[in-house]
């Protein structure tokens, strides 16, 4: 909103300064720092409205410490979250751009799904919250509406780097001046990022080409389940991360951090054309949505970190795990994911580990064999780690370094190929 408002002044009166907001830079840090007092100012309120109100979800009683502190801590602290990244976005991007369009109606999707969660489960009394069918089926619907906004809608383009061979060409037909004249005219792909390669870059069209003629009729059907699948992963993967006070908001920030320094030079092709990655026109918008994200989960930090004063419930962990797998599909960097989301990862396969064998062990051995002979002590491995007499804040503590060693081999991705 402030962009056309500024805009506007700037072009009718020429005030000094107003052109700043020109400058993707200036209005994504303005978008983190309003983020951050706003997180910061109704967090207060929130929570002590939740308390008023004794919204609190039922904490089951695991055998770990410090649980008993937990039980009157309210939660569906989401919400904080969910308000300090919307209202920013609003006031600094614009709003005509479908890339921000699209994240700001996935974060609203998919804060709807888990609010319906946490209502059911503090509200209505049932342990089990919305239905796995009915939240599944919610977080398909938005990696639908997800993949098919990107086969078909019509901004949603990329430009090609010429090759060396076409460069040689062009440098007979004219003097090539400026970094945009090593790129072809924009046009719709299905290509995105491969890391650790030098021609990193995939087509996904490339997995239908086998049915000739008919490629065209479902390229954009596996591709869309492909972007459904890595939204659902990812937002299940923060879900079960969101386990101990600061953990799922922690490790959440970096990658954040890491996004948007993926978004800011991928919209911008003179930063492309030197890093020789994939240059994505309006991408570079999306710098003031992960802005104001990072900054809400900073400021919603403030109350989360041990001892949490609220928990961020289904509302906030569902959204954020979207969030960050849809910013990464939109800015094709998905295929990064297993690598800077990789707390996400290694606490979705413990789960997954530890059911498998414990199905396995059971069948083949019986279930007293089964339970005293499985692979973690507790999933996901947060409470592992727990079991083993961890305490909580250095479990966060090395889960964040972790998360940062992560994103910083995610970053150098760019370079070492």
């Amino acid at each position: 909103m402030f962009y056309y408002v500024f805009e506007f002044l700037d072009k009718t009166y020429d005030i000094p300064g107003t052109g700043v907001f020109q400058y993707i830079s200036f209005r994504a840090a303005m978008s983190a720092i309003t983020s951050l007092l706003i997180a910061l100012l109704i967090g207060k309120r929130i929570i002590k409205w939740l308390k008023k109100h004794q919204i609190g979800e039922e904490i089951r009683n695991l055998g770990l410490n410090g649980e008993e502190q937990k039980r009157n801590t309210p939660t569906m602290g989401g919400i904080i979250i969910i308000i300090s990244t919307i209202v920013p976005t609003l006031l600094f991007s614009k709003l005509d751009n479908i890339y921000v369009i699209i994240m700001t109606v996935a974060t609203v999707w998919l804060g709807m799904i888990g609010f319906i969660d946490d209502y059911i489960k503090i509200f209505r009394k049932n342990k089990k919250g919305l239905k796995p069918l009915f939240k599944i089926f919610g977080q398909i619907a938005i990696g639908l509406f997800v993949g098919l906004m990107m086969y078909f809608h019509p901004q949603i383009v990329i430009r090609e780097k010429y090759s060396s061979q076409e460069i040689a060409i062009q440098y007979q037909k004219k003097c090539l001046k400026e970094a945009s004249d090593f790129y072809k005219e924009e046009s719709r792909s299905l290509k995105t990022t491969i890391p650790f390669l030098k021609n990193n870059e995939f087509n996904y069209g490339v997995l239908t080409s086998w049915m000739g003629k008919f490629q065209k009729y479902f390229e954009w059907l596996v591709f869309a389940i492909i972007v459904t699948f890595i939204i659902v992963a990812v937002s299940n993967g923060a879900n079960l991360t969101d386990g101990l006070d600061g953990l799922a908001a922690g490790t959440s920030s970096v990658i954040g951090l890491v996004l948007g320094l993926f978004a800011w030079v991928s919209g911008n092709f003179i930063m492309a054309n030197y890093l020789n990655i994939m240059y994505i026109p309006g991408s570079g918008e999306l710098t003031i949505f992960i802005a104001a994200f990072v900054g809400a989960l900073i400021g919603f930090l403030w109350y989360n970190s041990y001892p949490a004063q609220v928990f961020m419930g289904d509302t906030g962990s569902l959204t954020i795990g979207g969030i960050i797998a849809t910013f990464a599909v939109l800015i094709r960097k998905e295929l990064l994911i297993p690598i800077l989301c990789g707390i996400f990862l290694i606490e979705s396969l413990s789960v997954m580990i530890q059911v498998s064998v414990f199905k396995y062990r059971k069948k083949r051995y019986g279930y007293d064999y089964a339970s005293s002979h499985r692979v973690f002590l507790m999933t996901p491995l947060h409470h592992h780690y727990q079991k083993k007499g961890f305490h909580e804040v250095k479990i966060v503590n090395r889960f964040v370094i972790v998360s940062i060693i992560l994103g910083i081999l995610t970053i150098v991705t760019l370079k070492l190929r």
